[in-house]
């Protein structure tokens, strides 16, 4: 876009939408901000392509770190890196460590990065017959006190949240007792709950656990938490220190996902968002500028969930085999910005006319009119000239070298196990 064709579209965007809007749509995008996971970086999300793996591929959370500051580097709106227990905290992939998480905040900070929300690992070695909802005692022990380790890790060195996903189910009706899965999950997140509540007694860092839940897989008869209402019930142990995580790709495809955050906005229930974008099931690709994007940032900002006293928590959680990572994850961010613009440019106050007159199609047209038609490109790049940014982050870095120079460096293998983490 050049400096003519960014003027001219933000002239027509302030006759369409006026000049208020505009200017608070940029101000709205300058400060915009969003978790990036260090999963999307790494050795992950190969095995649907046998060995393959997107080049240059972070081997370590050191290089993970690398990839995401010269993300937030082309574009600045990274809040902080997601970090998963035993990806990159720990030396066998089987226990967290406390140290190591200290090492990888201090070597993220030094990047002019924050660590985000703390994600127990659930899913790996030993959780085949479930984590949390695990009929072995011992099964639930470990991964409790994983998720106490997880807790401590963000209270003392990351945002104070802690990303619950519990994988367990079933594939066949039968092969678990349903009510007794459920009962052992809610008394192992009872059990956090109270750990939980006893930091944040004696800490003026308040730690915040997000339950995640997931409508199938890997289960695909029953999920122990399997959409926002059993959540809820297990969210409820924790008081004013629990909330709904909404990840995008855990739903049926007929889910009216702006309404589940209308309704938990509107209750005053806390939540987060992990953003994605699927065709078939949970394909963790990333992000699109669609309308169903605009639409949840439009509930988000007229109900405070943004730009409010009360932010959810933000972050993206892709990681799909075949393209290469970092201009993924810079087109996922550039989608979110696109998508909050033009949630931004409803004219509410008609909007509400129209639907207290009940002229539906009419109210429908004022929604389309922000929402799908409006090109809110010049908006965007109005923002990052403001912050000295590229106005292309995904044609930068093309431009930048950063992939050759990564796929250079990282073509040995690790000569150890490549999916210990070392800094």
């Amino acid at each position: 876009m050049t400096e003519k064709q960014l003027e001219y579209g933000l002239k027509s965007l302030i006759e369409e939408f006026g000049e208020d809007r505009i200017n608070n749509s940029i101000k709205a995008i300058e400060n915009f901000k969003v978790e990036v996971p260090s999963w999307v970086f790494g050795e992950f999300g190969g095995g649907r392509f046998g060995d393959y793996m997107s080049p240059g591929f972070a081997r370590n959370i050191s290089e993970k770190l690398d990839d995401a500051a010269f993300v937030d580097k082309l574009i600045n709106a990274v809040s902080g890196v997601a970090m998963h227990i035993l990806w990159d905290f720990t030396q066998d992939c089987l226990s967290g460590s406390f140290e190591i998480a200290k090492q990888v905040a201090i070597a993220a900070n030094k990047r002019g990065l924050e660590m985000g929300s703390i994600n127990p690992t659930y899913f790996l070695k030993g959780s085949h017959r479930g984590s949390l909802s695990s009929e072995d005692f011992n099964v639930r022990k470990n991964y409790v006190e994983q998720t106490i380790l997880s807790a401590k890790i963000a209270r003392e060195f990351a945002n104070g949240i802690v990303s619950i996903w519990v994988p367990d189910g079933s594939n066949y009706p039968g092969q678990v007792e349903l009510r007794k899965a459920y009962d052992y999950t809610k008394q192992s997140l009872k059990e956090v709950a109270s750990e939980i509540n006893k930091m944040n007694k004696n800490s003026d860092t308040k730690v915040k656990a997000l339950i995640e839940y997931k409508v199938f897989e890997p289960g695909t008869y029953s999920t122990v938490l399997s959409d926002w209402g059993s959540a809820y019930l297990v969210v409820k142990e924790f008081g004013d220190y629990g909330g709904i995580l909404i990840d995008m790709g855990h739903h049926y495809h007929s889910t009216n996902i702006e309404q589940i955050i209308a309704r938990l906005l509107n209750e005053g229930i806390y939540g987060g968002l992990h953003f994605n974008t699927r065709y078939a099931a949970d394909d963790d690709h990333a992000v699109e500028p669609n309308q169903n994007m605009a639409r949840i940032f439009y509930e988000l900002y007229i109900g405070g969930g943004i730009l409010g006293t009360n932010d959810w928590a933000l972050m993206i959680d892709q990681c799909s085999s075949r393209e290469k990572r970092i201009p993924a994850i810079l087109h996922s961010i550039d989608s979110l910005q696109l998508s909050l613009a033009k949630a931004m440019l409803v004219n509410q106050s008609l909007l509400s006319d129209y639907q207290k007159n009940d002229n539906i199609v009419s109210a429908n047209r004022v929604f389309n009119d922000a929402l799908i038609n409006a090109d809110v490109r010049p908006i965007i790049a109005r923002a990052r000239l403001n912050k000295n940014l590229p106005l292309d982050p995904v044609m930068a870095y093309n431009e930048s070298g950063y992939q050759e120079k990564i796929e250079k460096e990282r073509s040995k293998e690790l000569k150890s196990n490549p999916k210990k983490t070392f800094l």
